[in-house]
């Protein structure tokens, strides 16, 4: 009787990893995640000289490349470390261009233009803040129409402001599953706030 021998995961290569999680093998990721994000979040940490930044960018790294996989978008044979790559360099030069577009007007330029006086930018701020609240509101409503386990992750995420390690710690699920999670609670809101013809956006 011939025995059948199985490859342990970590021996995979990274293309094999990858087709293993887009069947729905999450612990292909989570292999593709141990070997691949020392070197992934060096080099951002490298750019942006910011731990806290350097965190958050790595976490949308991955969770850019999860959706993109899930998705079957991904199309890089041989070649995952340069694709996950390529998208780190990409959001260091969104986050980059956001800074400079954030910093654009000093403190001195609102003063000297006296914005608090101008009863045309009071108006519509006024406007605004009502408009703002309601879609606060509108996101609380669609938040506590998600699952528990996606309403629980998206909390500490975005009301918490934990990083997806420290998720993963206090749910005691692996970083792929709170990443996973997290994909699904957004993806889940967008579909409810468009069966119900809710905006989310100014």
């Amino acid at each position: 009787m011939t025995k059948t021998t199985t490859t342990p995961i970590t021996a995979l290569s990274d293309e094999q990893l990858v087709a293993a999680y887009s069947k729905g093998d999450n612990q292909a990721f989570d292999t593709l995640l141990r070997r691949h994000q020392g070197r992934i979040y060096s080099y951002i940490l490298s750019v942006v000289k910011n731990a806290d930044v350097a965190n958050d960018l790595f976490q949308e790294t991955f969770m850019k490349a999860i959706t993109t996989i899930k998705q079957g978008r991904y199309a890089e044979s041989g070649k995952f470390l340069a694709w996950i790559s390529r998208i780190a360099h990409n959001l260091i030069i969104d986050y980059y261009r956001q800074e400079k577009s954030e910093n654009l007007v000093s403190a001195d330029d609102i003063a000297s233009h006296d914005v608090l006086n101008r009863r045309d930018l009071c108006d519509v701020n006024i406007e605004d803040c009502m408009v703002r609240e309601q879609i606060s509101e509108d996101v609380r409503r669609l938040i506590e129409a998600l699952p528990e386990s996606q309403r629980e992750v998206l909390k500490m995420r975005y009301y918490g402001d934990m990083s997806f390690k420290e998720i993963s710690d206090k749910t005691n699920v692996s970083i792929n599953t709170a990443l996973g999670r997290m994909r699904y609670a957004i993806m889940n809101m967008r579909r409810i706030a468009q069966e119900n013809n809710i905006a989310l956006s100014l």
